[in-house]
């Protein structure tokens, strides 16, 4: 890791404690999966979110609803896809997800 370079979000949480983990992340997840140009950036953030509430895993949403935004998807975009997934992921998952939302986005006010 050069000083000079800024440090992954990552690198950030986990760099000192599972490097390995981060620089898979950052080399295959990051480096390698999301660059492929058979999926749009968008695309691959709005099926990153979908899987993330499906699987109730919204510890990482924040960070996924962040570069979702910077990949062109809008608030209400991603709304609209946690109403859609209430139905078929189950309601506490929608719910616990658009709480995680409503806080990123009222957060970049």
């Amino acid at each position: 890791m050069s000083d000079s370079k800024e440090l992954t979000v990552a690198q950030k949480a986990i760099g000192d404690f599972a490097p390995k983990l981060v620089e898979l992340t950052d080399e295959v997840l990051f480096g390698d999966v999301w660059k492929r140009e058979e999926l749009s950036p968008r695309d691959r953030s709005l099926i990153t979110v979908a899987s993330l509430i499906t699987g109730g895993n919204t510890q990482q949403l924040k960070n996924h609803l962040n570069l979702a935004k910077q990949n062109g998807l809008s608030e209400n975009e991603l709304i609209e896809a946690m109403t859609q997934l209430a139905f078929y992921a189950g309601w506490p998952k929608a719910m616990s997800a658009i709480m995680v939302a409503k806080e990123v986005f009222a957060n970049e006010k």
